[in-house]
């Protein structure tokens, strides 16, 4: 299944951290902060953003090894 995000959920949606837009990263399914300071990723869980800090991901820390 196609993850599909409204454009106008996406243009009021904003980092609850650092007010910054968000990008989608489909493969990933994932709310990005555009900003280099912030870097969160949101998850998206059946086509909904979770904006929820606690279930954010850091993108700025490498990834971890299973």
């Amino acid at each position: 299944m196609a993850l599909e995000l409204d454009s106008t959920l996406l243009e009021i949606l904003a980092c609850p951290i650092c007010h910054s837009n968000l990008s989608v990263d489909y493969d990933a399914k994932e709310l990005v902060c555009n900003s280099v300071s912030c870097g969160l990723a949101y998850p998206i869980r059946g086509g909904i953003p979770v904006m929820l800090v606690e279930e954010a991901r850091d993108t700025r820390l490498p990834p971890r090894r299973s």
